[in-house]
């Protein structure tokens, strides 16, 4: 994989915010808009860009959230420009925001590491498919015309090149729960060979 950031898919240690997040994820369960969060990028233009996105889990033994695209969506785009971005998570039964940065890349199908290729492809295989339906969709954000089709096709069971699994590897985590007064921040900072620095700050 070419200009990959090697803490994306490397494996380590629990991180120490995992415990929170976790934590976060398994109270606000109820919620189905809990495994949504917003995540920002920078376009090729050097402007922000935001869209919420769906978390699919932890890529196996790392701290990496995954996601998924589609290769021809404008993030893809961005990603390539500027492979860094933020996400913000807020849960709303815990009252409490998780914001995280930190390098971003791309897994499509021109990839040739082995253990990314089969994340990619059980990503693609825990879809529904209505979910992945959509990736053999017209071209996304180009005029819809009365003639536009959107025929439901056979699903193959090898993603199709415009399926991407997207990895967002947080080197900065910013928590805070609003409950409580006064309310409750820390701060996260990784650094080399999987060491954070964890600093309990002012809300």
């Amino acid at each position: 994989m070419s200009d990959s950031d090697p803490s994306l898919s490397k494996a380590s240690a629990l991180a120490p915010w995992r415990s929170p997040l976790a934590r976060a994820l398994h109270r606000n369960r109820s919620q189905p808009h809990s495994r949504y969060f917003q995540l920002a990028t920078i376009t090729p233009a050097g402007r922000p860009a935001n869209r919420t996105v769906v978390f699919r889990g932890w890529l196996a033994d790392t701290n990496t959230l995954t996601l998924i695209a589609d290769h021809r969506s404008a993030k893809v785009a961005d990603i390539a420009a500027h492979p860094w971005a933020a996400a913000c998570w807020y849960f709303t039964s815990t009252r409490e925001q998780f914001r995280l940065a930190g390098p971003i890349q791309l897994v499509h199908t021109a990839d040739r590491d082995a253990a990314l290729t089969l994340a990619r492809q059980n990503s693609w295989e825990a879809l529904s498919d209505k979910a992945r339906q959509q990736f053999y969709w017209p071209h996304p954000a180009q005029p819809r015309s009365a003639d536009t089709a959107f025929d439901p096709r056979a699903i193959d069971e090898t993603p199709p090149d415009d399926f991407c699994l997207v990895l967002l590897a947080p080197h900065q985590v910013d928590h805070l729960e609003l409950r409580g007064d006064p309310q409750n921040r820390t701060l996260y900072s990784h650094h080399a060979d999987a060491i954070w620095d964890v600093n309990a700050v002012n809300p």
